[in-house]
């Protein structure tokens, strides 16, 4: 019998929900055989078996939550039934045989499984002494009893703030030693908040210390610099006193957004400066070769040429392709230049890369944006397809508006807004003529980069934009 567990997801990546099983018990299934769907942070990952054989048990349902290493299922590499000798003794004993997921041992009989099971009441653990005989809290769309928010988990000041009865009822205790146990208590942190690096999830000191500093950092950074986020000790208000409600708990997707846009918000001084660009002449060209660009597979949009002149802007401007490493005091330059592109799809924001856009032409990287969009809205991106950005656009001319102000995809330093382009009077050679102009919103990291060039980087893109015969002289 051999058993399959989550296996290494990327960088970062520790747990996914379970968004589809795609096999069942009595399946012969191969290695490299999809077996499940995860639902990561950032994208639906397709996880591959490494075993091959009979499935035999099936250890997760749709909707849980897994961490890497939990065990997903167990076949029988022979093809042997498992399960039929235990089967054929419960019935020598008169015993009716009971079906295979019955059989499994209960949660607290397997440590060695670590699945949270999510929106059901959690089964009762041996920990639940400690409530003194309490009944179980449900968990059915959310606790009765204050809960930690997500910016408290994330170790936000709130995380201080929780009462002995909102612990009790925040379910099982955490896998943590009594020493570490201790620990927590002495430092006023809640263990049952805090992510455990050892096997399995289990916690250790300097996981309790960890969430301590990234709390007391949290602390210091409201008080410095004032809140970026809405204030995590004030609770909202009863919105069911004047009407009724519907309270949907974000998806993976939509929780990271708001945690790396945090993040960004409160660490980059974020400074957005604001330009037109006149494309009648690029809205030209566009016209005449984008059938071109569609027999081979891309669409010859604004986004594909800001990506092409933002690869070439960037080799003037090398702050604008870098990254600041304030831990340390230093910049780090990069030597490859990787465009991230902001696509707009149902289940939030993602951003896939143009890995080597300065290698490529304006037909390729059109082909290459087409096929990256189409997986984003399938989400099928891999967490390789949205890594390793160097810089970024955001184009919402498709829907509207003028400026924007956009948010610095961290730890890069600047991205490009882009919004819808308008015809507007424009006066050239002693007289006003209509002209399409494209308005541009440049957000970057005043740490890295002064307010002058920022404006000499915009002014490049704009007369590459307006001048195409600059793009291929100087890019």
């Amino acid at each position: 019998m051999q058993e399959f567990k989550v296996p290494e997801l990327g960088e970062n990546v520790s747990q996914g929900d379970v968004a589809k099983i795609l096999v069942k018990v009595g399946d012969t299934i191969a290695r490299e055989q999809p077996v499940l769907e995860l639902e990561t942070d950032k994208a639906t990952i397709e996880v591959p078996s490494s075993v091959a054989g009979v499935v035999k048990d099936i250890r997760v349902k749709q909707g849980d939550k897994v961490q890497v290493g939990s065990v997903i299922l167990t076949v029988d590499e022979n093809g042997a039934g498992a399960g039929a000798p235990k089967a054929a003794e419960q019935a020598k004993q008169g015993e009716p045989a009971k079906p295979a997921r019955e059989q499994e041992p209960q949660p607290e009989q397997r440590p060695d499984q670590k699945v949270v099971s999510m929106p059901r009441p959690p089964s009762p653990a041996p920990q639940a002494s400690a409530r003194q005989g309490q009944p179980e809290a449900p968990r059915a769309g959310g606790l009765a009893a204050p809960k930690p928010t997500s910016e408290a988990r994330a170790g936000g000041p709130a995380a201080l703030k929780l009462t002995p009865e909102a612990r009790a009822e925040a379910g099982p205790a955490a896998p943590a030693s009594p020493s570490v146990r201790r620990l927590a208590r002495e430092i006023g942190v809640d263990v049952n908040e805090v992510h455990g690096s050892g096997p399995d999830g289990r916690i250790s000191q300097e996981d309790v210390k960890e969430h301590a500093r990234r709390i007391l950092s949290s602390v210091s950074t409201t008080l410095t610099r004032g809140s970026g986020e809405p204030a995590t000790s004030v609770p909202l208000p009863d919105f069911e006193k004047w009407g009724p409600i519907e309270r949907q708990p974000m998806s993976n997707i939509r929780r990271k957004t708001a945690e790396h846009l945090s993040h960004a918000w409160t660490t980059i001084p974020h400074v957005t400066q604001f330009a037109k660009a006149d494309i009648t002449p690029m809205e030209e060209l566009r016209a005449k070769f984008r059938k071109q660009v569609e027999e081979a597979g891309g669409n010859l949009t604004v986004t594909a040429v800001l990506v092409k002149v933002l690869a070439a802007a960037v080799k003037p401007f090398p702050q604008f392709n870098a990254s600041l490493d304030a831990g340390n005091n230093a910049i780090i330059y990069k030597k490859y230049v990787n465009v991230g592109v902001a696509v707009d799809t149902e289940y939030g924001l993602l951003v896939p890369v143009i890995r080597n856009a300065d290698q490529k032409n304006i037909t390729q990287i059109a082909v290459e944006m087409h096929q990256l969009s189409e997986k984003a809205r399938a989400k099928k991106l891999s967490l390789d397809e949205m890594s390793g950005g160097g810089i970024s656009i955001s184009n919402l001319g498709g829907i509207g508006g003028t400026y924007f102000t956009p948010i610095v995809n961290w730890p890069e330093v600047a991205i490009l807004g882009v919004s819808r382009g308008i015809v507007e009077p424009v006066w050239r050679a002693e007289k006003f003529e209509p002209r399409q102009l494209l308005p541009l919103s440049l957000s970057y990291d005043h740490r890295v980069i002064d307010g002058a060039d920022a404006m000499r980087f915009l002014r490049w893109v704009v007369e590459a934009i307006e001048q195409p015969f600059l793009l291929s002289l100087l890019g």
